[in-house]
């Protein structure tokens, strides 16, 4: 990955989405138009504290986050979740 410029806004969180399943346990290949909006993603870039929220989440963090939460972008090719640090239910 190249490295990102730019400045996330405060209460903001860049994440790289997990790719989708391509198999299922049992070994059946899913389509793409049944494949389902990944839910984890790794933390790249995080924006300041908002004043009345601490940044709990850090680059390089593991979150689990809500199916329909913040706006896609693709920068230099790559496909990244921008979303509200709001929106992440779970740090693993």
């Amino acid at each position: 990955m190249s490295t990102l410029k730019g400045k996330i806004l405060a209460g903001k969180v860049l994440v790289k989405p997990q790719a989708a399943e391509e198999k299922t346990s049992s070994g059946i290949i899913i389509p793409d138009s049944a494949k389902e909006k990944p839910l984890k993603g790794e933390v790249v870039l995080t924006g300041a504290a908002k004043k009345d929220e601490a940044m709990e989440v850090k680059a390089g963090d593991m979150v689990l986050y809500g199916k329909y939460s913040g706006t896609e972008l693709n920068i230099d090719g790559e496909d990244y979740l921008l979303i509200s640090q709001s929106d992440i239910l779970y740090i693993a």
